[in-house]
């Protein structure tokens, strides 16, 4: 796995975690139990922290950054779709943030809300519970988010990590 320090920043993965071997996680990332990273996501908190909370997928070429001033915490038992940008931004529990999205610094998504594919959440937007978040800017639908919908995927990709965390092998 592509795992590293930066200096005296650890990572930190639960051992029930699942972190693809074409994943890379560096410095100061934290990533709770069950949740789990995929084929070239990238998780890199040098410049500060980065919390991924229990029963959370982080999916393929996403990218998680973070600032000296913002960390970027991802709550628990979220969706982090496909080719994802986050950075200094807060993801509360509970949300979805679809394929191709961009969710920039203070953006806080509160819990049971959904941004919508390919958006993009500018700095300090707020969107609320059960929101839904879509376009470029995004632009907020409230009561629009469909929280069974998420919890079906966050079981969905539980599934799926302790699948591949058990069976998934290299073949040369």
């Amino acid at each position: 796995m592509s795992i590293y320090a930066l200096g005296n920043q650890i990572p930190d993965i639960h051992p029930d975690a699942f972190v693809h071997p074409d994943a890379v996680v560096i410095g100061s990332v934290w990533i709770g139990a069950e949740s789990s990273i995929w084929p070239c996501a990238v998780l890199r908190g040098d410049d500060g922290e980065i919390h991924i909370g229990a029963r959370t997928s982080i999916q393929d070429g996403s990218v998680i950054h973070t600032t000296p001033a913002f960390a970027t915490i991802v709550g628990d038992d979220c969706v982090i779709g496909h080719i994802v940008h986050l950075e200094g931004c807060t993801i509360e529990n509970r949300s979805l943030v679809g394929n191709g999205s961009i969710v920039m610094h203070e953006v806080i998504v509160r819990s049971g809300s959904v941004v919508a594919a390919n958006s993009v959440l500018l700095n300090g937007m707020i969107v609320p519970a059960g929101a839904l978040a879509a376009g470029v800017p995004a632009v907020i639908k409230e009561g629009r988010a469909k929280v069974e919908l998420i919890d079906q995927a966050v079981q969905s990709y539980v599934l799926k990590g302790r699948r591949f965390k058990s069976s998934l092998r290299r073949i040369e």
